[in-house]
């Protein structure tokens, strides 16, 4: 693999860590209204949907080469739907909502508006979130992985999930310690847990990046099997969570619905700053 490439896998997860740890803090030092949450999910929807269909399942089916690999990409897309629909049913989380005190204004409530908060409600929404972001961090990997170039503009094939997760981090953050602020969490203990979730999704793309060489000839095949799955992990986010909060409010329609389109078109306008020959094997 280019250098450059490890490189810049790096300082996307310097990135990625340090907008985990400013969204995990802000709930001590800015209040994030319902709006501003909800246009931000949106347009998080927006480019992990594009991001899943524009770069992941096609470097996925790219990436195995053969005459099956569209099936084999499905197939792990599917599975990867599974998983993520299966954890979000588990552990219920992405609990997006910072400001309940406006929930009496919309018609739909989440998550912890709807239940009472005590001192370890934020165990199940943290193991929840450590997986998913552990996810997260796979896909950043495996998709540097399998970038076919040297240079800037082969690492560019990263730059969509990248994004995708940059953006969406804090939110998960915040929903962490703000669910142990509302249980009386002491400011230590929200502070090591913010910084634990902060490093996770770095490390499992390190760990991805570094660790599959020792996997010999069949790398390729686990790359592609991981994009692809990880395609599926995104779309079940975007669809079977962050978009259905955001479609049950009736506020501020065109709004949100242009953040999604705009995640959309971020994503799209990013495939095409990346090399023709990563879509083609």
């Amino acid at each position: 693999m280019a250098v450059s490439a490890a490189f810049l896998l790096v300082a996307y997860c310097v990135a990625i860590a340090c907008f985990s740890l400013a969204g995990g803090l802000l709930p001590d030092r800015v209040r994030m209204t319902h709006t501003r949450t909800q246009l931000v999910m949106s347009l998080v929807s927006g480019l992990m949907l594009g991001v899943a269909f524009f770069h992941l399942l096609p470097h996925g089916i790219a990436m195995a080469g053969d005459a099956g690999a569209v099936d084999f990409a499905v197939e792990f897309l599917v599975l990867g739907i599974i998983v993520m629909l299966l954890l979000l049913r588990l552990f219920n989380f992405h609990q997006h909502d910072f400001s309940p005190e406006e929930d009496v204004h919309h018609e739909h409530h989440h998550g912890h508006s709807e239940h009472a908060v005590h001192g370890f409600s934020w165990l199940g929404l943290a193991l929840g979130l450590g997986v998913h972001t552990l996810i997260d961090g796979v896909a950043l990997g495996a998709v540097m992985r399998g970038e076919p170039g040297h240079g800037a503009a082969g690492a560019l094939a990263g730059f969509g999930v990248f994004m995708a997760i940059l953006l969406h981090k804090p939110l998960d953050a915040m929903s962490i310690t703000t669910i142990m602020q509302a249980g009386g969490a002491s400011r230590s203990a929200r502070a090591t847990a913010n910084l634990l979730f902060a490093v996770l999704c770095p490390l499992g793309a390190l760990a991805f990046y570094f660790g599959v060489d020792s996997l010999g000839s069949s790398g390729d095949y686990i790359v592609a099997a991981t994009l692809s799955f990880s395609a599926g992990a995104f779309t079940c986010i975007a669809l079977g969570d962050l978009l259905p909060e955001v479609h049950f409010h009736s506020h501020d329609r065109g709004k949100l619905t242009l953040a999604f389109l705009l995640g959309i078109a971020l994503a799209y306008g990013i495939g095409v700053l990346e090399p023709a020959s990563f879509h083609h094997g």
